[in-house]
């Protein structure tokens, strides 16, 4: 429970895709996705206070080169609410790294303000016109994602699932990737199973699916598909790239194999940045 005027904390979880589907192309420009979407539980920090003016201050080990100016997703978000504010955020995420780090840290703001004021949150076309993966940012629970992102559905119960987040260092531009699509008309996912009563269950239905953006993005950025290779060397039951890259993701039965994945990464490659979590 929030209690009005009181500094309110938020974890920014990071955004996995753990398939994308481009299913089209709008005339505005905006691609269709099909995507499932999962929430593990690592992330950025948000904390918001009372303040008689709206500031961000900005902390981490990915704080370096990121603005705190009026064009940061955090501010924007927070003009959305109306509200005053100190707001401090902790970028614990790769900047620009297809985990949806922008976008939650502004759902996180929003969540917080909320609270803070004891507000109700913009809807969704509003959350929809900051940024389109502000919606399923919001809840930071499973969901499938469609259209631009504005067209959210629950999934079945997932199974307890850890995995592995892997980023080496270069960022890959989301429009460059998108302009490097062979073909934008593609099948969307198969159809859902009523429950997914396993891992087992989980990891087939993906190895069934794709991330259309994937090949695309190791062509831009080679080193892409090497942080896949290396996650499919640890045992990963499935790797894959999230979002427009270049964040890859191993999943795993348990945590225990999540956290030895982990640290054989960090091991052989010290200079990447690698997480573990479940989800």
């Amino acid at each position: 429970m929030s209690i009005k005027g009181v500094r309110q904390a938020e974890l920014a979880r990071a955004k996995v895709n753990l398939c994308l589907h481009v299913t089209g192309r709008r005339p505005d420009g905006y691609h269709r996705l099909d995507s499932i979407v999962v929430f593990p539980k690592l992330g950025d920090r948000i904390e918001v206070e009372p303040a008689s003016q709206l500031s961000l201050a900005i902390k981490g080990p990915f704080a370096p080169g990121l603005s705190a100016g009026d064009d940061n997703l955090v501010i924007r978000a927070a003009r959305l609410m109306g509200g005053k504010a100190a707001i401090l955020l902790e970028k614990n995420l790769p900047v620009a790294a297809g985990i949806g780090g922008g976008s939650a840290d502004a759902a996180a703001v929003l969540r917080a303000l909320a609270k803070l004021n004891e507000a109700p949150l913009p809807d969704q076309a509003r959350l929809t016109s900051l940024g389109a993966d502000i919606p399923v940012c919001i809840g930071t629970h499973p969901q499938r994602m469609r259209g631009i992102g504005d067209d959210l559905s629950a999934l079945p119960s997932l199974p307890p699932v850890w995995c592995v987040l892997a980023n080496a260092g270069p960022m890959v531009a989301t429009s460059a990737v998108f302009d490097s699509l062979e073909t934008r008309h593609n099948s969307a996912l198969p159809p859902l199973p009523d429950t997914f009563a396993k891992p087992e269950a989980l990891f087939a239905y993906l190895s069934n699916t794709r991330n259309d953006l994937e090949a695309p993005a190791r062509a831009l950025q080679p080193l892409i598909g090497e942080v896949i290779e290396a996650l499919r060397a640890t045992g990963a039951a499935l790797a894959r790239m999230s979002g427009s890259g270049g964040t890859c993701f191993g999943l795993y039965k348990t945590q225990t194999d999540a956290l030895a994945a982990a640290t054989t990464l960090r091991t052989q490659y010290p200079k990447w940045w690698v997480a573990a979590a479940g989800f």
